[in-house]
């Protein structure tokens, strides 16, 4: 049986249409990231030592790596066993995924990754049908 995956990504959530001789396959992963902001210009400062000082902003990026590290995890794990994978969404979320999955050894496995707006679940299943059914 072909396992033929569909995934819209961006930070805050991801969408995973499962295609299967059996049918067809939903499921939403979401994420504790908020909106991440990053800001402009150096915020450090240095201590009279001369050692770099955390910043608030410092401790914000780390919370949110790491945030979207087990995100991805969760994610990889719902694709793993795919014979094919399909990835699109907006903005970075797709490409850092991509070298995740590369750096999982599943990179062959990815047919495309593709720039697309946010889609309802309707719209996202017509995706995936139109790549893996035509």
């Amino acid at each position: 049986m072909k396992k033929q995956i569909g995934l819209w990504v961006d930070h805050r959530e991801a969408i995973i249409i499962i295609l299967t001789d059996s049918g067809e396959e939903f499921k939403h992963i979401t994420s504790d990231n908020g909106k991440h902001i990053r800001y402009s210009g150096s915020s450090h400062s240095k201590t009279p030592e001369g050692s770099k000082e955390v910043t608030s902003e410092d401790q914000r990026d780390r919370k949110f790596g790491n945030s979207l590290n087990k995100f991805y995890d969760e994610i990889i794990s719902n694709i793993r066993d795919a014979d094919s994978i399909q990835i699109f969404g907006p903005g970075e979320a797709k490409g850092e995924l991509e070298k995740r999955i590369e750096r999982e050894g599943l990179k062959a496995h990815v047919l495309a990754i593709e720039t697309a707006d946010k889609m309802t679940d309707r719209q996202i299943s017509a995706k995936v049908q139109e790549r893996f059914l035509a």
